[in-house]
């Protein structure tokens, strides 16, 4: 449950005055928390929702292929849904929703609401998710600034992210990539591109 700050608290910062809670961390902080941790694309957005289509289960098994993930709407501590446009890649750490509000949800306007039983939400009290571009991601991914969305980084490498998530590696291993020289980052990316595409080719 995430706890509520006094009014001070409140007025701090622009994301922390939209809902009031504590900062929950990092990706690798809060990855281990979350309901179900994936990959996916966005199909559409519906109201204060977008639909993801799963590429991938990094943790946890979803019940469907295709999740509805409720955002920002009142003062649920959660982002934008327009943050997360149709065709954008993302990983993202999700809590499915057990029980709905009394008011949570109104028929007369599902689009905007807290969410539905089964469904899926994203918190804005922590670094609940990365962009996925290519092979790699980016974000406040580990050790980042509380509150911030895009941090300065190395793109990590997916196979790394994975196995940190089998916890087959740890966090520094996640923090010392991310602060490689983008040079080598990007020869990495091009490698295992150009790897896919020699399996791929006919012998």
């Amino acid at each position: 449950m995430l706890a509520l700050v006094g009014g001070a608290l409140l007025l701090a910062s622009p994301a922390r005055s939209e809902c009031g809670c504590l900062w929950q961390g990092s990706f690798a902080d809060v990855a281990g928390s979350a309901s179900v941790v994936v990959a996916g694309t966005v199909q559409e957005r519906r109201g204060n929702a977008v639909d993801l289509r799963v590429e991938e289960a990094l943790r946890g098994e979803p019940f469907r292929d295709e999740l509805r993930v409720w955002m920002q709407t009142r003062d649920y501590c959660r982002p934008p849904a327009d943050e997360f446009p149709p065709g954008s890649r993302w990983v993202m750490a999700l809590q499915r929703i057990e029980t709905v509000p009394e008011d949570g949800f109104d028929p007369g306007t599902p689009n905007q609401s807290y969410g539905r039983a089964g469904d899926y939400y994203l918190s804005s009290c922590g670094g609940y998710w990365l962009r996925y571009r290519g092979d790699a991601v980016t974000g406040n991914l580990v050790d980042g600034p509380r509150w911030a969305r895009e941090v300065e980084m190395t793109p990590v490498i997916m196979d790394l992210l994975r196995a940190f998530l089998r916890g087959e590696t740890d966090a520094a291993a996640l923090a010392a990539a991310s602060r490689e020289d983008p040079a080598l980052g990007e020869l990495l990316l091009d490698t295992k591109a150009f790897l896919r595409g020699q399996a791929d080719d006919p012998p």
